[in-house]
């Protein structure tokens, strides 16, 4: 009999630990907005143009909401610049809608938009697309 009380407890014991794992969890969502009038897609335009980038993300999981925004870009394949960089309100937790006006690099260059979101899990998703003038 105590042959399989301890059995039971070791058993019992190992399912606790197992139950403890943290949650690896999921990536929000994030995905460009598309219609006639934005850009979602690497794009070649004329210097100076005016572009418009919409950013729709939601969560992923119930209990892991997002909390964070960012919007950085690299010209030519340089070094990363912020644009914006933001906790999300309470509001927003669930999904979170945003849009972007964009002019065109001046001929000859190429800027790399990059639009990050992250969860209250600290996990990240981003979508980046290139703007290229001539």
């Amino acid at each position: 009999m105590k042959y399989v009380f301890y059995l039971l407890l070791i058993g019992l014991f190992g399912y606790s630990v197992q139950s403890c794992k943290k949650d690896e969890g999921t990536p929000p969502v994030i995905n460009f907005r598309t219609g006639p009038a934005y850009t979602s897609s690497d794009v070649t335009v004329a210097a100076g143009d005016t572009l418009l980038i919409g950013i729709h993300a939601e969560k992923a999981e119930d209990e892991d909401v997002l909390k964070h925004f960012n919007v950085s870009y690299t010209v030519d394949g340089g070094s990363s610049i912020t644009i914006d960089d933001f906790d999300l309100t309470v509001d927003d937790e669930d999904d979170f809608d945003v849009d972007y006006s964009f002019t065109a690099p001046e001929a000859g260059h190429a800027y790399k938009v990059t639009f990050t979101v992250t969860n209250s899990d600290d996990r990240t998703n981003s979508v980046s697309l290139t703007l290229t003038s001539n």
